[in-house]
């Protein structure tokens, strides 16, 4: 069974973690039941953008980073105090974890932010929120990421993207890297998508 990290910040957006859970729960029961997720938050209660609250399962501090094979961050809202979390050194350290294995990292939107605050985006293609209103770019930039303008950029075992549209997208990208294509088809076609 692969175990898939689900690490969530308080501000993170209820839909960009939930195409991640819907993926891997569709996966368990009904694709090739080879992949579990698991939420992991630095403490159990985990607020998100809007208010809805979860429990995680785990805690950082509590777990062994290596009985994972895969990492997914959703991204989140600064007014909500994303960044707090996020930007904490025991978060990030989870992130460099994952990299230094070369295990999979799916991020949606501004976590990608995130893996340019732990580092392991210097010299690599990436990409974030990308508005015309938002300077997530700029911010991107200044971590040593090669910004790419694309809704979702693969850099070897890295995958960013652009906005929360993008969500189902990433989760099935990080499906296909953890079982086959026929497997991501197959969950596709159950949960209504057009191929």
């Amino acid at each position: 069974m692969k175990k898939v990290l689900l690490l969530l910040a308080d501000g993170f957006e209820a839909v960009e973690a939930s195409v991640f859970t819907d993926v891997f729960g569709w996966n368990k029961w009904e694709g090739d039941e080879s992949t579990e997720l698991i939420t992991v938050g630095l403490r159990k209660q985990i607020k998100s953008t809007w208010n809805f609250t979860i429990i995680a399962e785990q805690v950082v501090s509590e777990i062994d980073l290596e009985h994972f094979d895969a990492l997914a961050i959703p991204g989140g809202f600064e007014e909500a105090g994303f960044y707090d979390d996020a930007y904490d050194e025991r978060f990030l350290d989870v992130i460099r974890h994952f990299d230094a294995n070369q295990k999979p990292i799916a991020c949606i939107c501004v976590a990608s932010l995130t893996l340019g605050k732990s580092g392991i985006l210097q010299n690599r293609r990436a990409t974030t929120y990308s508005h015309p209103s938002s300077h997530r770019i700029d911010q991107l930039k200044s971590f040593g990421a090669n910004v790419q303008n694309s809704p979702i950029v693969q850099d070897g075992h890295i995958i960013t993207s652009s906005n929360p549209a993008t969500g189902f997208d990433v989760a099935f990208l990080l499906l296909e890297s953890l079982t086959s294509v026929e497997n991501t088809k197959r969950i596709k076609e159950l949960m209504g998508f057009n191929n």
